[in-house]
């Protein structure tokens, strides 16, 4: 299920087309599926998601993403470029995708609508990548949809799309309709309408959060967000750490039923010791990109 040299985008140019192919293929393991290991919760979390009950003292050591990261089966790890300039070194067999803004969760929607800024450009990536060596396949950004900030996101999100395309780069943007003009962020509708929005910012793949609705199987209204997105690819968000088993379903459903094309993962799995959460990411990994079961992955995450 590979790309072919004619559904490459337009804006990459004739030069990058075979970068480009490259680098989609390696992220998706020749699937066009994309399973993306998310390490952006630092700065979007602070600390509540490596500390506390029910979170490994492993967590505690931001190593412990690379650490699952190198052993694991995955398409990306997505993370600020200054973790993987740390850190990197010691991991480069890992395929990285560059988150290249973030925002804290200190400042409420009931104080402010949300402005997540660029902290680089694609250009400075793409020179990061040339001097460090590493294998750097994308970038990232987030998009709030309906903040009083929106016009401006979109601009950085349209630019950040081009420009990866220019260098053969493969884009991913994390977009969430969020702000006080926003009721209900989980609503089917204005989520196949953030899908519709990746679609025309070009963009490779669009990360948003399962919808929910009252009285509706999310599995099949989320249908409604994979065919606004066209062919722009849909990932859904992990969200907080859940059941195991519950959590492989629910993704088992979003691809299989909803159509999704990958799945985007942080807490679920390295909020877990070393060994479990490469288990883990290994369940994820089938589930997403090889077309397992649920049964079938659980018994990867169990280890028989």
């Amino acid at each position: 299920m590979n790309m072919d040299m004619e559904r490459i985008p337009l804006d990459v140019p004739k030069t990058e087309r075979e970068t480009y192919l490259k680098n989609y293929t390696e992220i998706t393991r020749e699937s066009g599926k994309l399973m993306l290991f998310a390490g952006d919760q630092k700065v979007e979390h602070l600390n509540d998601d490596f500390y506390g009950k029910g979170v490994t003292e492993d967590d505690a050591d931001p190593e412990h993403f690379f650490e699952i990261a190198s052993k694991a089966k995955i398409g990306a790890f997505a993370t600020q470029l200054g973790l993987i300039a740390r850190y990197g070194m010691d991991y480069r067999n890992v395929p990285y995708l560059v988150k290249i803004n973030s925002k804290t969760n200190l400042i409420k929607t009931s104080q402010a609508d949300p402005f997540s800024n660029l902290w680089y450009d694609v250009d400075q990536v793409v020179q990061f990548k040339e001097n460090s060596g590493l294998k750097i396949l994308g970038v990232g950004y987030t998009v709030y949809l309906g903040s009083e900030f929106e016009a401006e996101m979109l601009v950085q999100a349209a630019q950040v799309v081009y420009n990866a395309h220019q260098h053969g780069m493969v884009s991913v943007l994390w977009i969430y309709p969020r702000g006080t003009a926003v009721k209900d962020e989980k609503d089917p509708h204005l989520i196949a309408g953030a899908t519709g929005v990746g679609a025309c910012l070009g963009t490779d793949f669009v990360k948003v959060i399962y919808p929910e609705k009252e009285g509706a199987n999310s599995a099949e209204v989320f249908k409604e967000a994979i065919k606004a997105a066209g062919r722009t690819k849909v990932v859904c968000a992990g969200g907080a750490s859940d059941e195991v088993e519950d959590f492989l379903r629910k993704l088992h459903d979003q691809i299989h039923i909803s159509g999704a094309m990958g799945s985007a993962t942080g807490r679920n799995i390295h909020q877990k010791p070393l060994d479990e959460a490469i288990r883990m990411c290994n369940a994820i990994y089938a589930v997403t990109i090889e077309g397992a079961t649920v049964e079938e992955a659980m018994k990867i995450y169990k280890g028989r």
